[in-house]
């Protein structure tokens, strides 16, 4: 981190050329040092492999010729045939084995020195077709060797002429852009101290452009200033006020938040468990009394503290949105279960609907805001009780937060979410120990500022009051293949009724099978075996079908992507909305690429129902969605 600060520091304290002439200097160099390492890289592997081809045809030769010699177990011969390989250019060693690993000949160079080699090993094949014993050639390395050090002088070489045209012409463009940029700079600086500025208008359209716009600006400010000049002072007394008024209220923020401090929490702890022990063992009714009423005063500390403590969270500004999409019911049976309890104890009903809604939110601050706005509801709610539900609204989400609380008067309900800010006298008051600070409603507020949404607010006296919370929609996800279903969720996917489903495999048996088991599930099943069968079936059907499920590999070479390709292209063939799903054993690099850039999912043998099942419901729900969109 230090490092980079440095870097950028010192990069700060270029000038403009310079630094133009870096940014073209930069990515030239590394431009030419990629493409030399990529084609240094491809020659030095050419001529390895050229060396290993050499020595694998040195090694065919040597083998044809030690067939017979190797059947007859003729060393004297053999030898020579291992002599004779040594001949040829850069070849090392060769070594005839006898088919139970023997050295039956060996021959090496003596007339240079050993390097660096690769060896190949060739089998010797009677003409009967077997195999009597082995060839190994090892070939030098040295023209490899010398090659790579060769290719450092190209490098300098072609490094240096890139760098310098590069320079030249980087050179050339900074002072052609730099200068105008300068003269400008000069004038801001005298416009900056008072005096009169203009400049001439010269260089490029965009840099003239410039110029004129900063010569009319220059004239309307001169013009300006003496206006200017009269408001400062009025305008500077406002701001010393303002300033001051912030000052105060930071102060007395900062004074409160530090009661939340570690040395507070510390007694507070320390009262929570002394409670608990007056508690053990205690008959005394009276006591009993006195100490519930201690409990329900620790409680609301704690609740106040952690209501500091949120929103000294939200003015440090470690919090920012982890956007994400999500069931809005889930979220919805988390709030129920956090806060039906304490519904209960107060005698009240705490009703959260269900939705099949899905929004694209911060799941902790969405949370955040709703059980503040429940909390908040319960606090201020004597009878009757809090209903949570949301509904589409256009492009998004509706979340309503209704209690039959004592509502809030017009004159406050613009104020109730600012900090500390708690109405009085409403003629009916909270239970006890269910006071706030006024800090609920002002941590709903950061956080819906946060999440980029608004919070809407309506109320009667004494009828009740209802918050909104607007958030965007998102899509419903796709269940996950591998998920585990429920009892319900398998009856429910086991059905395929009215879905009509083409079928292509060339394998008789699991042609049968896949419609034996596809029509057990209601749907309707056509089986082809290949590309032809598929197209007679689109000449003959009504409407195309649901859903196409294809092997990858087919009779004579064909595939699946392209009799789905063919299908797409009949004219009654399949649509955006036909689902389409590859199962396949192959699991070839080339092929995976090939089915990956079709964009259509594979299923891999052998695929059990419940995949095969889940998979169709899924990417029929796909293509469902693509058809409306």
């Amino acid at each position: 981190m230090n490092w980079n600060f440095h870097v950028l520091r010192g990069l700060a304290r270029l000038t403009f050329a310079q630094q133009l002439i870096l940014l073209a200097l930069v990515p030239a160099t590394a431009a030419t040092l990629a493409a030399i390492a990529v084609l240094t890289r491809q020659h030095l592997d050419n001529l390895t492999e050229l060396m290993r081809a050499n020595a694998q045809t040195v090694a065919l030769q040597v083998a044809t010729a030690a067939q017979a010699p190797l059947v007859r177990m003729d060393r004297r011969i053999l030898q020579r045939t291992a002599q004779s390989g040594t001949y040829q250019p850069h070849v090392q060693q060769v070594q005839i084995w006898s088919d139970d690993g023997e050295i039956v000949a060996n021959s090496e160079t003596v007339d240079r020195a050993r390097s660096e080699g690769l060896q190949v090993v060739v089998p010797i094949v009677s003409e009967e077709g077997k195999q009597n014993g082995k060839v190994m050639v090892e070939m030098s390395l040295d023209a490899v060797q010398h090659a790579r050090r060769s290719v450092w002088l190209n490098v300098v070489l072609v490094l240096a002429i890139s760098l310098v045209g590069v320079g030249l012409a980087g050179w050339w463009a900074a002072r052609r852009i730099s200068e105008p940029i300068r003269a400008l700079g000069k004038a801001v600086d005298r416009l900056g101290a008072g005096e009169a500025a203009s400049v001439a208008i010269e260089g490029t359209s965009e840099v003239r452009h410039l110029q004129h716009g900063f010569n009319q600006a220059a004239r309307a400010l001169a013009e300006s200033h003496r206006l200017l000049q009269s408001r400062i002072s009025e305008a500077t007394a406002e701001l010393a006020r303002k300033n001051q008024q912030l000052e105060v209220a930071s102060q007395a923020k900062t004074r409160l938040l530090a009661a939340a401090s570690h040395d507070l929490r510390q007694p507070l702890h320390a009262l929570t468990l002394f409670s608990d022990g007056l508690a053990n063992g205690e008959t005394d009714p009276v006591r009993l009394q006195r100490i519930g009423h201690i409990r329900e005063c620790v409680d609301s500390l704690d609740r106040l503290f952690s209501e500091l403590l949120n929103l000294s969270q939200l003015d440090a500004g470690v919090l920012q949105p982890q956007w994400a999409d999500f069931p809005l019911d889930q979220l919805f049976d988390e709030i129920s279960r956090n806060f039906r309890p304490v519904a209960e104890q107060q005698g009240l009903r705490l009703v959260a609907r269900k939705t099949d809604l899905w929004v694209r939110c911060d799941y902790v601050m969405l949370s955040r805001i709703l059980n503040n706005l429940v909390s908040n509801s319960l606090r201020h709610t004597i009878d009757g009780g809090v209903l949570i539900g949301a509904r589409r609204r256009g492009r998004g989400v509706r979340i309503d937060v209704v209690d039959t609380g004592v509502g809030i008067a017009v004159q406050h309900q613009a104020r109730v979410f600012e900090e500390f800010y708690q109405v009085e006298g409403t003629g009916r008051q909270a239970p006890r120990g269910q006071r706030g600070m006024g800090l609920g409603l002002a941590t709903v507020q950061r956080l819906a500022d946060l999440l980029n949404t608004r919070v809407e607010l309506t109320s009667r006296p004494h009828k009740g009051t209802c918050v909104r919370v607007l958030v965007r929609s998102a899509p419903a996800a796709l269940p996950a293949l591998d998920a585990a279903p429920t009892v319900g969720a398998i009856e429910e996917e086991a059905s395929l009724e009215q879905l009509r489903i083409l079928v292509i495999d060339d394998e008789r048996t699991i042609l049968e099978g896949l419609t034996v088991v596809l029509t057990n599930w209601g749907a309707e099943v056509m089986a082809a075996q290949t590309r032809a069968e598929a197209l007679a079936l689109a000449d003959e059907w009504d409407e195309p079908p649901d859903v196409v499920v294809s092997d990858l590999l087919l009779q004579g070479g064909d595939n699946g992507l392209d009799v789905i390709a063919a299908l797409e292209r009949h004219p009654r063939g399949i649509g955006s909305g036909t689902a389409r799903l590859l199962v396949t054993g192959e699991t070839k690099p080339d092929r995976l690429r090939e089915v990956a850039s079709a964009g259509i999912t594979v299923l891999y043998k052998p695929v059990s129902p419940r995949v095969l099942r889940q998979a169709i419901q899924a990417q029929r729900a796909a293509a469902l969605l693509n058809a409306d969109a």
